[in-house]
């Protein structure tokens, strides 16, 4: 069976930052993949003379732009507000609406319990947080729940199980992905999106030097590697 990712960030750079590798290895392998980004990146320039749309407009191209290096099949874009992203009945339609539609075998998320991670100093994003509960509660139970969102079924959208869920915590990841011949692929993704780096070249190597620390988790060590928390989802019965 051929494996399908749904890969899902709140912003677009989130999924290239976090698992470009892994998405360009399935596809290397005969996979296919697809992004979702939950929100319009509206708030990610600190440059007050770019206008929001404008922003946006710049956004959205350049996830484009990192997708089609890659070789990700389509981009989804859902533009609700960044920074306001809740985890609604409206949010979680579009989500279920669109894992009915490609029927991915597995899903990439943010762990929304990671609130911070204090040994890369990071706080992270209420946007990523919110938008990894609602996708996980859309892989279990609502996407395969028949009764959830009915209007869905009458489009001819019938439910779908996820076979995995790969899960986005550093620190607690117990499965690798060696991404050591797609990692320069990860890193002319990343280099597509200018507008959120002052030093781009400087941040893909910082990547880079991030997924070599992670290979050292791997049973065997790996040269490059991106980790996740996996859960294998259950058939009914």
């Amino acid at each position: 069976m051929k494996k399908i990712i749904l890969a899902v960030g709140a912003h677009p750079d989130d999924i290239d930052i976090s698992c470009a590798g892994t998405v360009a290895k399935t596809i290397t392998e005969g996979g296919e993949a697809y992004y979702l980004v939950l929100t319009d990146g509206s708030k990610g320039s600190e440059d007050l003379t770019i206008s929001t749309r404008e922003l946006i407009r710049i956004r959205k191209a350049e996830q484009q732009k990192a997708a089609d290096i890659l070789g990700v099949k389509k981009v989804f874009f859902l533009d609700f507000v960044d920074g306001e992203l809740e985890n609604t009945a409206s949010l979680r339609k579009h989500i279920v609406k669109i894992i009915r539609q490609i029927k991915p075998t597995t899903v990439i998320c943010w762990d929304p319990t990671l609130y911070y991670d204090e040994h890369r100093n990071m706080v992270n994003h209420p946007d990523h947080r919110i938008g990894g509960e609602a996708t996980m509660d859309c892989v279990y139970p609502f996407a395969r729940n028949a009764r959830t969102f009915p209007e869905l079924m009458e489009e001819g959208l019938e439910p779908h199980i996820v076979e995995e869920l790969l899960i986005l915590n550093f620190q607690k990841a117990n499965f690798f992905v060696d991404i050591t011949q797609t990692v320069d692929k990860k890193i002319a993704a990343i280099t597509c999106h200018q507008s959120q780096f002052e030093n781009i070249e400087k941040f893909g190597e910082r990547i880079k030097e991030m997924s070599k620390i992670m290979s050292q988790k791997a049973k065997p060590k790996l040269k490059y590697a991106e980790g996740f928390i996996k859960i294998t989802l259950r058939k009914p019965g």
